[in-house]
């Protein structure tokens, strides 16, 4: 019998239960800035996309992980445990990233990507926004 791994990259350790990782906020509309909350549309999966982008948060700070892109609106944070409690997946794909895999596309499954993403965005914690003016 031939034995797979779980991970699609096996080059990586499976991140830890209670290992953190960090989601880039880089549309405006992906965060409630005034009530400090993120919103469901951060974690909706594109149509290129095979997973979510995210940080790790051992590895890179928040501010680290701000400082990738031009516009950076916030940074959630998210245990991996409570990725997991959904029946998905926080995948390293490099020493200091990983994707979140399991997501369903909007086009072919609506109702299950917008529940999972409300799910997501409910266990996220604002960890980083950009100094006001």
């Amino acid at each position: 019998m031939i034995e797979t791994s779980s991970s699609s990259n096996s080059e990586f350790e499976p991140l830890a239960e209670n290992a953190i990782v960090y989601r880039a906020l880089l549309r405006r509309q992906w965060i409630d800035e005034a009530n400090n909350l993120v919103f469901p549309a951060a974690y909706l999966l594109r149509a290129n996309e095979a997973g979510l982008s995210v940080t790790i948060a051992s590895i890179r700070s928040p501010e680290q992980c701000a400082a990738k892109f031009k516009n950076c609106y916030g940074v959630a944070s998210l245990q991996v445990g409570l990725i997991r409690e959904l029946g998905l997946d926080a995948v390293p794909d490099s020493a200091f990233h990983a994707l979140i895999v399991g997501l369903p596309h909007v086009k072919d499954d609506r109702d299950k990507a917008e529940r999972l993403a409300d799910l997501l965005a409910d266990r996220s914690i604002i960890v980083w926004q950009p100094s006001q003016p």
